[in-house]
């Protein structure tokens, strides 16, 4: 059984041992699941965009 390791989320900024990983950076269950269902027109949305703008693309060689 392999043992998940707590990753600290860019989104909420909690340690969470569930969630999905997009370039190098965590994203939570919780937060996944928030973004997933936050309309453009939301408040939030703006911030969850702007978390997000953390995650850093690999550069092209």
């Amino acid at each position: 059984m392999e043992e998940m390791n707590e990753r600290v989320c860019i989104i909420c900024s909690q340690s969470k041992k569930e969630g999905i990983t997009i370039v190098s950076q965590f994203v939570c269950e919780d937060c996944e699941s928030e973004i997933v269902h936050t309309s453009a027109e939301d408040s939030k949305y703006h911030f969850f965009i702007h978390q997000l703008k953390q995650i850093e693309m690999p550069s092209k060689v």
